[in-house]
């Protein structure tokens, strides 16, 4: 997303981050840790009340990221394909402002695993993000929801991997959110 998707940046510090994540998005369960080496892995899940493959269409398709995550969006869906997505509505493919998202690996309907290839030209700390990966995992559950879970590995140690960090553990909580919402949300009367 973000990562899947590049979304919202939040400036979360110390220790008080997780009890942020849980006031903000009380839905998303926030289990992310740290790797024997010091890496930290973004490790993020939510329930939706949707079926798999609506959740798959919506993470694999050009109208489907359009309906909850960005104003422009084209999907190449295939191993090595791009996931191009843009908060402008005005956006083309080819932006140089575009953000790119590589699926390096999927199993249909139950693992997308992508890397970020190109962020906008403004964005901080590009190379140390194009380091880390994101898989997002479909599961139904007993009660006929799917469970989702995004882990994205390779935030390391240092003050660039440490801003991302932050930046991303809310914003793939936010776009986690985001796509609950879509199935979700109640018709307005």
């Amino acid at each position: 997303m973000k990562k899947l998707v590049i979304v919202l940046a939040a400036l979360l510090v110390g220790n008080g981050a997780r009890a942020e994540f849980s006031k903000e998005f009380p839905k998303v369960d926030d289990t992310s840790y740290a790797e024997p080496n010091g890496s930290r892995v973004i490790r993020l899940s939510i329930d939706i009340a949707a079926s798999a493959d609506d959740i798959w269409q919506t993470l694999t398709t050009t109208e489907g990221w359009k309906s909850y995550a960005v104003s422009f969006a084209a999907v190449d869906m295939q191993v090595g394909g791009i996931i191009e997505t843009s908060y402008d509505p005005k956006a083309k493919v080819g932006d140089p402002d575009n953000i790119k998202n590589e699926i390096v690996a999927y199993v249909p309907g139950k693992m997308l695993a992508i890397r970020c290839v190109q962020a906008p030209r403004n964005f901080e700390n590009k190379k140390e993000f194009f380091a880390t990966s994101t898989v997002i995992e479909l599961e139904r559950t007993a009660d006929k929801k799917t469970h989702v879970t995004l882990t994205a590995p390779g935030y390391r140690q240092g003050d660039a991997y440490d801003s991302l960090y932050k930046k991303f553990r809310f914003g793939d909580s936010y776009t986690l959110e985001k796509l609950r919402a879509k199935f979700e949300s109640k018709p307005t009367s």
